[in-house]
């Protein structure tokens, strides 16, 4: 393709993003200017993907985790055949548009991941491409590699200089992930200016030093040497590539390219006016000549590559029936057929567990029955596996040239686990978990929120899940964290009870579809509960009577997790006095919250507003459960270093102190 050609080819990127930029008076121009011509060797020389289908399974990923620069990648999804129409990017970053301010992964046809907290683009990127891999060394047989495909980025300096890059990157680096390969934009500018005051690392250097092929000082304006780079990216596929493309921001703007100015601005009417006449661009806004659309145009290419990987897979599929079978279930996100029984059979055994033991050993025991007959549960924990017992039985490490396993040793790096767990997620094919201790999700509590927002099924285990820690004190001891994850939409968050709550939950979160999961467990050993046959269903409603005293009750315990068997107990000591209260186990309250009224009144009735809430975190969170004439018995401070005992005692986590609360709010 002759260099004006896609220098013509380039300013159509350049022209949408500036007049949509201009249009909404809102937006990040300077990006999509200065990485328009990478973009356009990499989308019409490489990219493998087909507009019309956005499910092709075997599409490459592309990924732009400098999501400010969002119309840039809209406009490719325009001109390349999207089904995204021009009046679109006409109302980009308005209200219901699907051209939103940052890219919306299930909003925006076309766009593989939600982006724009810098560096979860990235880390969601070294999640695809580990799925690509894993998949590929599962399925793919001599002669038939029926998973092959890239994962592409779009980086610039501060996604590299958030922490989760190099969380990330290095473990990209130390699993050889060859089918990555990462553009970044190297135009020595952010927002507050030249970047040379704060942000002078080796970038090369470091990228080396994870392991990763660098290739420097590619001319980012200049297509023969991005395709040069290109090619040499692809060509080694033992590491993953970063390609340091130096670029100008707002490149071809007379006045503000290069400067910060036009990083996070419209350029304004002038400047845009300018523009034009610098780049030879004579059209009006949002105009592109029928020459540069069929230079776009994807349609028929990508047409055609699909087909072709579908005349191979269905060869494929006529020696390896079974496998292409197995294939193409996982990748529609579908569980085995023989799941339900599966489910059921675990979770009648975790009912008639009759020996204390602490959820997070009985997590252990419900993912041993649970994995063999889930092939794509893939698990990992940031370096804590053997605390979460997240090691299910019969599990295989990934490794350096041994990608075929479905557990990944992420180290500690608890935001990268969580982010790059997204990227698999949106790769499909896998069911992700990974663990951590719970007051560490706070270093990963942004990624938690992207996959709630994402309505991706991610499933986070976080262990050793309040004060019960003792001895290892306030700084491990969880007191505000269960609270803080109930805060986020669409999180469904977990604190069961038992090994039967235990169960519950993770058949929840793996036949879960619309978002992600937490379960929230504990170091300590818990008393099994007795569950009849009404439990197996009330339970999954999120809150159920556990417990029902034998005369009316004239009051409600409600508990979670490790208090449940305190309200038991205490409720039991209040009976031998005359006092009935029912105990009501609520393990997962967002699910509670969305069942109908007739089932939460049935649970919690009105009539009986003497209400004690249980649980070893802040009270807050309680309040509306228990009502004006209620209280919670909580910790609103933060915890103590002692045996688990004292600890408990010194909170107020006693039968006695239950008894007295009750006692108190009924006024006997």
């Amino acid at each position: 393709m002759p260099a004006t050609n896609r220098f013509e080819l380039a300013n159509a990127i350049r022209a949408l993003a500036m007049d949509a930029v201009q249009k909404a008076n809102s937006g990040h121009p300077g990006m999509p200017m200065g990485m328009a011509d990478i973009a356009e060797v990499l989308w019409n020389d490489y990219l493998s993907h087909n507009p019309a289908d956005t499910s092709w399974a075997n599409r490459d990923r592309f990924v732009v985790s400098n999501g400010h620069g969002s119309m840039l990648l809209y406009a490719l999804l325009h001109l390349t055949g999207y089904p995204l129409p021009m009046e679109e990017l006409k109302n980009f970053r308005q209200l219901h548009s699907k051209t939103a301010g940052h890219p919306e992964y299930g909003i925006t046809p076309g766009v593989e991941t939600t982006t724009g907290p810098l560096g979860q683009g990235l880390a969601n990127a070294v999640g695809m491409a580990l799925a690509e891999r894993v998949l590929a060394a599962r399925y793919n047989r001599d002669g038939h590699s029926v998973v092959d495909h890239y994962t592409y980025v779009f980086t610039g300096d501060g996604c590299l200089m958030e922490g989760i890059s190099h969380e990330a990157c290095s473990l990209a680096g130390t699993l050889g992930l060859g089918k990555l390969v990462v553009f970044y934009d190297d135009n020595n500018i952010s927002i507050d200016g030249e970047v040379e005051g704060w942000f002078r690392d080796d970038t090369p250097g470091r990228f080396e030093a994870y392991g990763w092929q660098v290739i420097r000082n590619v001319d980012g304006h200049n297509p023969a040497e991005i395709k040069k780079a290109i090619d040499t990216a692809r060509a080694t596929q033992d590491k993953p590539t970063l390609v340091c493309c130096k670029t100008i921001i707002g490149f071809g703007s007379p006045n503000l390219q290069g400067k910060e100015k036009c990083h996070g601005a419209p350029l304004g009417e002038a400047e845009i006016k300018l523009v034009r006449e610098k780049l030879g661009w004579t059209h009006a806004p949002f105009e592109i000549p029928d020459e540069i659309r069929a230079g776009w145009n994807a349609l028929e290419k990508g047409r055609q590559r699909q087909q072709a990987w579908t005349q191979a897979f269905r060869a494929y599929a006529e020696k390896f029936p079974e496998d292409a079978a197995d294939f193409e279930r996982r990748m529609k996100g579908e569980l085995p057929a023989n799941w339900a029984a599966t489910a059921a059979a675990t979770l009648a055994e975790a009912a008639k567990f009759d020996k204390p033991v602490a959820t997070r050993k009985a997590s252990k025991n419900v993912l041993d029955a649970l994995a063999a007959g889930l092939p794509e549960l893939f698990g990992g924990s940031a370096d804590l596996s053997e605390s979460n017992c997240t090691d299910f039985k019969g599990h295989k490490a990934v490794r350096h040239g041994s990608l075929d396993g479905n557990y990944v040793n992420y180290g500690v790096r608890e935001f990268g686990m969580s982010a790059i767990m997204n990227g698999v997620a949106l790769h499909g094919g896998l069911i992700p978990f990974g663990g951590t201790f719970l007051t560490f999700s706070d270093y990963a509590r942004n990624a938690v929120r992207m996959a709630a927002l994402m309505k991706i099924r991610s499933i986070f285990v976080y262990t050793h899940d309040s004060i019960g820690l003792g001895e290892d004190g306030p700084t491990h001891q969880s007191v505000e964290h269960v609270a803080s994850l109930r805060l986020i939409p669409n999180l469904n968050v977990w604190r069961p009870a038992d090994q039967f709550e235990t169960a519950i939950a993770w058949q929840d979160a793996i036949e879960r579809k619309d978002g992600p999961s937490a379960l929230a467990l504990t170091r300590q050993n818990l008393v099994p509960q007795a569950h009849p046959e009404s439990h197996f269903t009330d339970a999954r409603r999120g809150g159920y009577v556990l417990w029902e005293p034998a005369a009316a009750a004239q009051g409600i315990l409600i508990a979670t997790g490790s208090e449940v068997q305190l309200a038991v107990d205490s409720a039991k000591k209040l009976a031998e006095q005359g006092v009935h209260v029912r105990v009501v186990s609520v393990p997962c309250a967002e699910i509670f919250r969305r069942q109908d009224a007739a089932y939460r009144e049935s649970v919690l009735p009105k009539a009986l507003r003497k209400r004690l809430a249980i649980e070893t975190g802040v009270s807050l969170y309680w309040a509306g459960f228990v009502g004006d004439e209620g209280e919670v018995l909580g910790v609103d401070t933060y915890g103590e270093s002692a045996p688990l005992a004292a600890v408990m005692k010194h909170f107020g986590f006693t039968v006695d102190n239950v008894v007295a609360k009750v006692t108190a709010l009924l006024g006997k």
